[in-house]
């Protein structure tokens, strides 16, 4: 499981470096800010949460996640043509979506694990795990950040995290089992806001004035 683990986390990262580049890519931004903007998508949220937690870095115990996504990144700026065509960029904005699930779930579990701030606090850090390195690009990049967006991105993030969390909290026997399950509902939704252009209701949204 593991091995399984590692794997998934190796793909989510490269994804994340990936979709990072492509959301500023028609910026014009030169070859060193896709390399930082991409680096940052894909460790930004695992920094923030560890950084909070008061523990290391995990890029900075495994640094072939940095090398990583400053690979996919560079990548990313030469074969930007390649990337920017429809079925490969909706290829990719899958695998971001289930990158997005298991860095909700795994964040979660790390702060759990710790005891830091039961219950609510690693629900919490399982969405800035999952949105965090998002949110920086966005900031960094000077574009509408993802909860000022009405994309279904960060919803079902919080909804996978709080339900996770509340099996922990009660359900503790069924840990694995809930992983997998809210991986899988986190996946879904993305899966079906990407497929169907989901948007936040109307009727949850404040009017522009």
């Amino acid at each position: 499981m593991h091995e399984i683990n590692f794997w998934i986390s190796v793909v989510a990262t490269i994804a994340f470096a990936v979709t990072g580049v492509l959301a500023i890519a028609d910026r014009g931004v030169d070859i060193f800010g896709v390399m930082v903007l991409g680096v940052i998508t894909a460790i930004g949220g695992g920094t923030i949460r560890d950084i909070i937690l008061g523990v290391p870095s995990f890029w900075s115990e495994t640094q072939m996640y940095v090398w990583l996504a400053l690979a996919a990144s560079i990548a990313t700026f030469v074969a930007e043509s390649f990337f920017t065509q429809p079925q490969i960029h909706r290829t990719m904005l899958y695998i971001d979506g289930f990158g997005v699930a298991l860095f909700g779930i795994a964040g979660l579990d790390k702060a759990w694990n710790l005891n830091f701030g039961l219950p609510v606090a690693p629900v919490i850090l399982g969405v800035v795990t999952a949105i965090g390195g998002g949110l920086l690009r966005d900031v960094l990049a000077g574009r509408k950040t993802l909860l000022m967006s009405h994309e279904l991105y960060a919803i079902p993030v919080t909804l996978g995290c709080c339900l996770y969390g509340l099996v922990l909290q009660f359900f503790p026997q069924y840990t694995v089992q809930a992983s997998v399950i809210c991986i899988a509902i986190i996946f879904g939704i993305r899966v079906a806001a990407i497929h169907w252009d989901l948007r936040v209701p109307k009727l949850f949204i404040t009017q522009t004035r």
